[in-house]
């Protein structure tokens, strides 16, 4: 699970910011941690397009420098790639995650950096929701009440996912790539990136983003972008239903991401990890120019019909399947991935039985060590930072 301290940070970093058609809150906490690594950026306009917002989350792994550098950069990689200005927008998010990647990967200081990042952005321009992921940050969207996931997870103990690690010359174990690390894609990492037979969406850990795209209806009330140190504590509904609830009654949405922080903390460490990891949470109404009072009324509405399907999707790690159309277990794959002609480091025989160490982990209750540092960019903001018990 990694280092912890004896009594948690809960001192929140939190900001806010708001026109007409957003309303953003963010907050981050170290919690139980050594040190603080997640990154999160909220901007209602990205560089030359004052037309579209960006969201995103980084949580870091390993030291601070690629979620830093993530956190600065990304959106700036994305809006100004040629494609973006085509009107390609999930052909740019995607060019964008690798280019970033191949930079960081070509500086040596950054090369012989041990530290990885995940990374889940939302852009939001022209009606349309764009969502591009890799590794276990989330975002979801509550439709009339229902959390909506607009990213799915990526863990090694996945089909596809396993597939790709072994083909590359690597292993699962334990749920974790090589025995170590619990995501499956991230940018960084660069010690699993180094197959010169393979391509960089090939290696055995890939920045390559899964993008979902959906078109933005009145229905559409907020969207929620976390790091797992709540996904981990609460599913997909829950935290929906937490930030609906308040949001019903006129809450801040910085206030309410607050809360969400202090309700997924644990009151120690003896429980498996859970609710001790840093925690970032983004919570972007999605006003679309309706009054306070409308919104408002707006979130106070009966929920619609739950079909389970914002939990469904990223019930736990062996359900995840992207980007196939459903969630498919782990052991509907083992025979194929048993059939694997292995390339690269590692023996065929070898690549073999740990393959089938995956599918007899009974499961992945502890984290990878992790040590975060705090990176935020915000935009019209008001930011502040507010100290809790200790």
């Amino acid at each position: 699970m990694g280092q912890t301290l004896s009594e948690p940070v809960t001192t929140k970093e939190t900001a806010s910011c708001a026109n007409s058609f957003y309303k953003i809150g963010s907050s981050c906490m170290q919690g139980w941690r050594i040190n603080m690594e997640d990154a999160h950026t909220h901007l209602l306009a990205v560089p030359d397009d004052n037309k579209a917002a960006f969201f995103a989350v980084y949580d870091g792994h390993g030291g601070a420098k690629v979620s830093q550098y993530a956190g600065t950069h990304l959106h700036k990689t994305i809006a100004t790639n040629s494609l973006y200005s085509e009107g390609k927008i999930e052909e740019a998010i995607k060019e964008g995650f690798m280019s970033l990647d191949e930079k960081m990967k070509n500086d040596e200081e950054m090369r012989e950096d041990m530290s990885g990042t995940t990374a889940v952005v939302v852009i939001i321009k022209n009606k349309k929701i764009y969502c591009g992921n890799v590794g276990d940050s989330r975002a979801v969207a509550c439709v009339s009440g229902v959390a909506e996931p607009l990213s799915f997870d990526h863990k090694p103990a996945n089909e596809a996912e396993a597939r790709r690690i072994v083909a590359a010359g690597g292993w699962v174990e334990f749920n974790r790539v090589n025995g170590n690390l619990a995501l499956s894609r991230a940018l960084g990492d660069f010690a699993f990136k180094k197959n010169e037979h393979k391509t960089p969406e090939e290696q055995i850990v890939t920045a390559y983003p899964d993008v979902t795209v959906r078109d933005l209806t009145y229905d559409h009330e907020f969207i929620v972008l976390a790091c797992d140190g709540i996904w981990d504590v609460m599913s997909n509904q829950e935290v929906v239903d937490f930030c609906r609830d308040r949001l019903a009654v006129g809450r801040e949405p910085e206030t309410i991401c607050e809360e969400l922080l202090s309700r997924c903390l644990a009151p120690d460490c003896q429980m498996g990890g859970l609710g001790c990891d840093n925690m970032t949470v983004v919570l972007v109404c999605l006003l679309q120019d309706d009054s306070p009072e409308a919104y408002q009324a707006k979130c106070s509405r009966k929920a619609a019909e739950s079909t389970a399907a914002g939990d469904a999707n990223n019930a736990d790690s062996e359900t995840y399947v992207t980007p196939e159309p459903s969630p498919v277990r782990i052991e509907s794959g083992a025979a194929d991935l048993l059939k694997i002609t292995v390339e690269g480091n590692v023996t065929k025989a070898a690549a073999l039985a740990d393959a089938k160490m995956v599918y007899s982990a009974e499961n992945d209750d502890d984290k990878p060590p992790r040590e975060f540092t705090v990176n935020a960019e915000v935009n019209n903001e008001e930011a502040s930072s507010k100290d809790g018990p200790s």
